[in-house]
């Protein structure tokens, strides 16, 4: 495993992103939230964009997690979702140490099955790590046997399969399931919004923590505090 992942390892990592539509969308200024992450004590960022990642690069020397979020017409499947997104973090003077993809069971834009494009990312770049982005248990054992790097469960929640669940639920029992069988490293992300949750992912076993939206964007921190005043 590539050495500088290894200093993630039961740590936390900060998912600095802002999409075009979001206050704060500007490579500049997710370069300065993960300075901030990094003087916070985060030892990993996960950053969406060529652009993004090469700025975040010059600012902090932490691993990142390198995706590309990119829109095919009306299909679902978003996070690095085909091959032309991997080739561009790959053309990178500097790639990602790791990169993410969409591992669930949806239908892909380009119509590769997940095995087909694993195969196909592990066999073009055969040195690179890659996690699995999941949102049922079934889809992170299926990625886990495939032999993705890192297993996360990035989407537990956002997909019509995982609808109404939460990461939380009897005391994370999804990753404690997971983490029974599992031959890779868990990464342990989405909804994961307090110290405390962090704190018990991490002790249940999780190789590290990816918390973003309550530290990074504004906007969503802010609702927080004024829809607890509104109740």
């Amino acid at each position: 495993m590539n050495n500088k992942i290894e200093q993630a390892k039961g740590k936390l990592i900060v998912s600095c992103q802002a999409l075009p539509e979001e206050p704060l969308h500007s490579s500049f200024i997710m370069g300065r939230m993960a300075k901030a992450a990094k003087e916070g004590g985060a030892s990993g960022i996960r950053a969406n964009t060529v652009a993004d990642i090469e700025e975040i690069q010059k600012q902090v020397d932490l691993p990142v997690i390198g995706i590309i979020k990119r829109q095919y017409g009306d299909n679902h499947v978003y996070i690095t979702p085909t091959m032309t997104e991997v080739d561009e973090l790959m053309a990178m003077e500097n790639p990602p140490e790791v990169i993410a993809i969409d591992a669930t069971c949806r239908q892909r834009p380009d119509n590769k099955s997940l095995d087909d494009m694993f195969a196909e990312m592990k066999a073009k770049y055969p040195n690179q790590l890659w996690m699995a982005d999941c949102a049922t248990l079934d889809e992170m054992k299926h990625a886990d046997d495939l032999g993705f790097d890192f297993i996360g469960t990035t989407l537990v929640g956002y997909t019509p399969e995982s609808e109404g669940d939460k990461i939380e639920t009897n005391d994370f029992e999804i990753i404690r399931e997971l983490l029974k069988t599992a031959k890779h490293p868990v990464i342990g992300e989405g909804n994961i919004d307090s110290p405390e949750k962090v704190k018990r992912v991490l002790d249940l076993g999780a190789y590290s923590v990816v918390v973003g939206s309550i530290i990074t964007r504004p906007q969503v921190i802010t609702r927080r505090f004024v829809d607890a005043i509104e109740k």
